[in-house]
């Protein structure tokens, strides 16, 4: 059921979004709505703030006014959001909310992707696609957070470390 969840803005008063958010949270746990509404978050972000007696890390809105919400949009969860008070509307035309979309919700990190590999450091891979396709190279590292790989790949008798993408290489069959 929760695959056509989707991410909707809602537009608040702002200072209230945090405010707005335990709220909504606290009426989906009275009405035992979990199934309905799922996630509501007020996105923050850590900046460095030069002041008179040095830096400072200070957690700042991203978005100051909206607050974004994992929902099923059905009337009884619209009523409960929509009639929350501090909230304005729903973000979209007139009165229709618009759900974010894939691409939106990746780039703001609002859900985490859980990656499988079929390969892990030190195994050897093939190079599929790229300027070294073809090339068989040995795994030297694997980031997560960029979704790369650093593999040796052998060049003319001589190890040559690359970055790729984890797309662009496949394990070998053992």
């Amino acid at each position: 059921m929760s695959e056509s969840a989707k991410w909707y803005v809602v537009h608040t008063y702002s200072g209230y979004e945090n405010k707005v958010a335990a709220t909504i949270q606290k009426t989906v746990e009275n009405r035992h709505l979990e199934d309905q509404i799922f996630d509501i978050r007020v996105p923050m972000e850590t900046v460095t703030e030069l002041r008179d007696n040095g830096a400072k890390e200070v957690e700042r809105k991203m978005f100051p006014g909206y607050v974004l919400i994992k929902m099923i949009m059905n009337d009884d969860s619209w009523y409960v959001v929509r009639n929350t008070r501090g909230v304005t509307s729903f973000v979209g035309p007139g009165s229709k909310p618009v759900a974010l979309t894939e691409e939106e919700v990746a780039a703001l990190g609002m859900e985490k992707l859980e990656v499988k590999l079929s390969y892990e450091v030190g195994d050897s891979v093939k190079v599929i696609d790229g300027p070294l396709e073809g090339f068989i190279g040995v795994v030297d590292e694997i980031d997560l957070v960029n979704h790369t790989v650093k593999v040796t790949v052998s060049m003319f008798g001589r190890g040559t470390p690359a970055e790729l993408k984890f797309g662009q290489v496949a394990a070998l069959k053992k």
